[in-house]
């Protein structure tokens, strides 16, 4: 990609909010000259990164209005990856079906090539399956990787270009001149910026109040839970009514489900031990499986679904980056906003993305 160095240099940057999505926007536009300060109220990756199955799924049923950004992230992360090794993807490939059925999901098929296999197949990839299905859709080019160390590895990145980490540091307004903000008010003073990027998740609807500006960003909670396992029990991540599972390089056993209610049974540590017990009837070799981490991260959702991506339309100097999912996003995403930043480029895969859709006046 081609940059405008001279547009970028010393175009001061400040990006709130230091999860995955933060954290590749600092790399991305440090990468391109910014002068980038990333701010974090707690600690880097402290909110929903931290609690994420990081799945770069790129798969979507239906009509997708993101096909054209979803369908570039794979290849976003293969750059990624090839300039900062300590992201550790593992492209294991994800195996997704209904064993009740014995069908296959349905998929729109437009992202990541997706084949239809069979079930001495699903045993080629998954051999410690106790009751495969007859068919299952196989994405060769998905994987996942650990949120938390691949954030800190973007920041490193960001860091080697001169970009500056203040955590524990919480917004406490903008400053503005006339309709323009010029500056963040922090607990560390305030900080002058030629534009402000929010980048924090659930927490960016109090951000846009301060600004007087009301973005439709729900809390949506789900449950992800760390086992210490047997090494060498799933190969692939497997995504079924019974469970979603993979298992990372150190024999990490992770589980993502979803959230019910607030009852006593429903709580992170009683699904957990349901969610063990499903794993041990579904694969043979469990052995004992001992929760580590059973937590609720609360991912940010808005309200149509799309990521809000792009400038506000009444307040200048202050672009928003909101989305889920965001581990799958978060580098494509990160490369295409900071263009849009540093050279004023559009980018034609953010268009259904834009804050003005809820703010038309």
């Amino acid at each position: 990609m081609e940059v405008d160095m001279a547009n970028a240099q010393g175009k001061r940057v400040v990006i709130v909010g230091a999860g995955i999505v933060g954290a590749s926007l600092a790399y991305h536009l440090a990468d391109k000259g910014a002068n980038v300060t990333l701010v974090e109220a707690e600690g880097i990756a402290s909110g929903v990164t931290g609690r994420s199955f990081a799945w770069i799924n790129t798969r979507y049923a239906g009509p997708d209005p993101i096909a054209e950004l979803r369908g570039a992230a794979i290849k976003a992360y293969r750059r990624l990856e090839s300039r900062l090794p300590d992201l550790n993807i593992r492209w294991t490939g994800a195996l997704s079906f209904n064993a009740k059925t014995n069908e296959a999901l349905p998929v729109s098929g437009k992202q990541a090539p997706v084949n239809r296999v069979s079930r001495s197949q699903i045993l080629g990839l998954e051999p410690n399956l106790k009751h495969p299905p007859q068919s299952a859709l196989y994405a060769a080019d998905e994987g996942a990787l650990d949120a938390v160390a691949a954030t800190h590895a973007l920041i490193a990145g960001a860091q080697a270009y001169g970009a500056k980490i203040l955590t524990q540091t919480r917004v406490l307004g903008f400053v503005t001149q006339g309709a323009k903000v010029t500056g963040v008010d922090t607990t560390m003073g305030i900080i002058d910026a030629d534009v402000v990027v929010l980048a924090a998740g659930t927490g960016i609807t109090k951000l846009t109040d301060m600004l007087e500006v009301s973005l439709p960003v729900e809390a949506s909670p789900a449950i992800f839970i760390r086992y210490k396992s047997q090494p060498n029990l799933v190969h692939t991540l497997i995504s079924s009514p019974e469970m979603e599972v993979r298992q990372s390089s150190d024999g990490t056993l992770l589980a993502a489900e979803d959230y019910l209610d607030d009852t006593i049974e429903s709580q992170p540590a009683a699904i957990a031990l349901r969610t063990a017990g499903t794993i041990q009837n579904q694969l043979h070799g469990t052995g004992s499986i001992n929760v580590q981490l059973a937590c609720v991260g609360l991912r940010p959702i808005p309200a149509d679904g799309l990521p809000i991506i792009g400038y506000l339309p009444n307040v200048a100097g202050v672009y928003v980056c909101v989305m889920h999912p965001g581990v799958t996003l978060a580098a494509i995403v990160g490369l295409l906003a900071s263009e849009e930043i540093i050279n004023d480029k559009v980018a034609s895969a953010l268009c259904s993305c834009r804050p003005d859709r809820f703010l038309q006046m």
